[in-house]
């Protein structure tokens, strides 16, 4: 059994920059897969990016609005965190981020919001234009 615990959230004008921090309870964080997805009001929940266990593997979001290339996904298993740093905000990246983790290993096949059995329960994160 794991617990998530997201923080870090809060508003931020466009263009700023947001660090948020994920806390994962037992001592077998180091074995999960962590992830992040978000979801604005109004549709689904979507995802954001994804971590191995190690570290060695990393995959973010391409969609329209990509994030690749602004938000970097991290984690310190000595601290059971994963961290989700956010630059060059934009209005469209509002939502409630939430924080995910799975035991499966982390493949392409595996990022769907379904294939995640552990989640917390998010953060909202404003960017004002």
């Amino acid at each position: 059994q794991v617990q998530l615990v997201e923080s870090g959230g809060g508003v931020v004008q466009a263009g700023g920059s947001v660090r948020l921090s994920c806390v994962a309870s037992g001592r077998t964080f180091s074995s999960y897969r962590m992830g992040w997805f978000r979801q604005a009001p109004g549709k689904e929940r979507e995802f954001v990016a994804a971590i191995s266990w190690s570290g060695g593997s990393i995959y973010y979001a391409v969609y329209a609005d990509s994030v690749k290339g602004r938000f970097t996904i991290s984690r310190d298993n000595s601290k059971n965190t994963v961290y989700l740093q956010m630059n060059s905000l934009k209005p469209e990246d509002t939502a409630v981020y939430y924080c995910a983790a799975d035991s499966s290993r982390l493949t392409i096949a595996t990022m769907a919001r379904y294939q995640w059995n552990y989640w917390g329960q998010g953060t909202q994160v404003t960017v004002s234009s």
